[in-house]
């Protein structure tokens, strides 16, 4: 059974996996699942319909599965999906998805996300990302896998920042961030691309200076968005390693997705 303190309010219909821990007076409601090892601290107050994966450390004071706050929403069934390995620090908010999108908020695996984080309705969020004390991520906020959001950063609704970027402390997001770019600032401006945390996570000294070259392109060399769309194109090939091929494709890809525009 469940290891779950006196004072904490669990629903019947919630269905919690044998060895889940449940702090002081923490609140689970009914159309919860919660996966194994996963440990719920004091005061928290999960609702569903959620969706919570195996060994997360949930710390106090976190309120999981809200509501959204949008005002079209009128009790639709929506939900909130989190993986596996998430730590998720105090006071944090994720609210459910909206029927104006996919319906659910997702929040992937092995991501470190500090006190005070907002995660609003239909975000979708990667796998191994950091966010910071107080960024705030607006709804339909997409995010891709290793991104590191600093803190108090804001995010704009319906934007989306690619795999391995960084913004740094107190940053304005309200275009795209292309894939491997540091930003930061307001107005937000590109400071570089995310070469350290490149090397950390076992790039190869071709596939960096790829992604060096698609940053000269992109913010360099005074080409329009079409023309550094297409000149990143034709990198393809270039570099006889099939992961430099595909950080060419994923950068294609996002840029030909953008509909914000893309930060410069």
């Amino acid at each position: 059974m469940a290891t779950i303190h006196a004072t904490a309010i669990v629903d019947a219909a919630a269905e919690l996996a044998d060895d889940v821990r449940v702090g002081p007076y923490a609140v689970v409601g009914a159309d919860v699942r919660v996966g194994s090892g996963t440990s719920i601290g004091a005061h928290c107050v999960i609702e569903g319909p959620t969706t919570i994966g195996r060994d997360n450390r949930i710390f106090q004071f976190a309120s999981l599965g809200a509501a959204p706050q949008d005002m079209k929403y009128a009790g639709e069934p929506t939900e909130l999906h989190i993986g596996d390995r998430n730590t998720i620090r105090e006071f944090c908010t994720f609210n459910r998805g909206t029927s104006q999108d996919v319906g659910i908020t997702r929040v992937g695996h092995d991501n470190w996300i500090m006190a005070y984080v907002h995660i609003a309705h239909d975000v979708q969020l990667g796998d191994h990302t950091i966010l910071a004390n107080s960024a705030t991520l607006a709804g339909h906020v997409h995010i891709g896998d290793w991104v590191i959001v600093g803190g108090l950063t804001g995010v704009h609704q319906f934007t989306r920042i690619g795999a391995h970027a960084m913004t740094g402390f107190q940053s304005h997001v309200s275009q795209d961030v292309p894939p491997f770019m540091m930003v930061a600032g307001h107005p937000l401006s590109v400071h570089g691309f995310n070469v350290e945390g490149l090397r950390r996570r076992g790039f190869s000294r071709e596939r960096i200076a790829q992604i060096k070259q698609m940053h000269r392109l992109l913010y360099r060399d005074g080409l329009t968005f079409e023309q550094a769309k297409e000149a990143i194109a034709r990198l393809k090939g270039a570099v006889a390693d099939e992961q430099a091929d595909a950080d060419v494709q994923a950068m294609f890809d996002f840029l030909a997705a953008s509909s914000r525009g893309i930060a410069r």
